[in-house]
């Protein structure tokens, strides 16, 4: 079941690539595995998946514990991330999706042993229950960051709102894509912004088709396992 989700998935990706005149070699499958156990995880792990997310700091540390003979597994935090939690978490992470704030920036920055790719959160959709910077205020974010030698700007993230259609979608996703060109054009060595994560189960398809380069995807996956 498993193996032929992921499938799917990847299918799935395939053609909104072909649609968007993109490589799907561009587009790494992220799987989100807050709903199911170890075991249910390692067995993505033995179908070749190598990126797994957690949204929060307990279960990413248990499944990496329990995963650690899969050396090449890259681990992601996608969820809100407290500042009394970071020294917890953050040396075990390959990935951070959820950068919003310069308290929370100059809490990695004390913390990390190594450099952390983050992507910085921007709240495109301008929901009041949303995490993430309005868009107006990345640049000044971004320029912000320049004396933390502990944190890389890999890209952005957002979410979208699960009840948006198509339209929304596209507008949104379109919307980050313009966000990470404006953030590359600063050519700012410690914001590279050559990547964006962005879409989920319901709508990664159309994320794909606006640039995603990350996709988040934990249901898709796991539906009947």
């Amino acid at each position: 079941m498993l193996a032929d989700n992921l499938n799917e998935i990847k299918e799935t990706i395939k053609l909104a690539c072909e649609n968007a005149h993109r490589s799907e070699s561009e587009v790494t499958v992220v799987a989100v595995t807050k709903s199911v156990d170890s075991e249910t995880a390692e067995q993505l792990a033995k179908l070749g998946v190598e990126d797994f997310a957690e949204n929060r700091v307990d279960k990413l540390l248990e499944k990496k514990a329990a995963l650690k003979d899969y050396s090449s597994i890259r681990w992601h935090l996608i969820g809100n991330l407290q500042r009394r939690k970071v020294k917890l978490v953050i040396n075990d992470i390959d990935y951070f999706h959820a950068l919003d704030s310069l308290s929370l920036a100059e809490e990695i920055q004390k913390r990390a042993q190594k450099t952390i790719s983050c992507f910085v959160e921007v709240n495109i959709s301008a929901e009041e229950s949303k995490h993430g910077l309005r868009k107006e205020k990345l640049k000044d974010f971004i320029s912000q960051l320049s004396n933390m030698d502990k944190i890389r700007v890999v890209g952005l993230m957002t979410m979208a709102p699960l009840n948006a259609d198509d339209q929304e979608l596209h507008k949104i996703f379109s919307e980050l894509k313009d966000a990470q060109n404006m953030v590359k054009e600063m050519h700012l060595s410690y914001a590279p912004c050559t990547e964006l994560s962005m879409g989920m189960s319901n709508d990664f398809s159309i994320a794909v088709e606006e640039g995603a380069t990350f996709v988040r995807v934990g249901r898709g996956l796991f539906r009947g396992a």
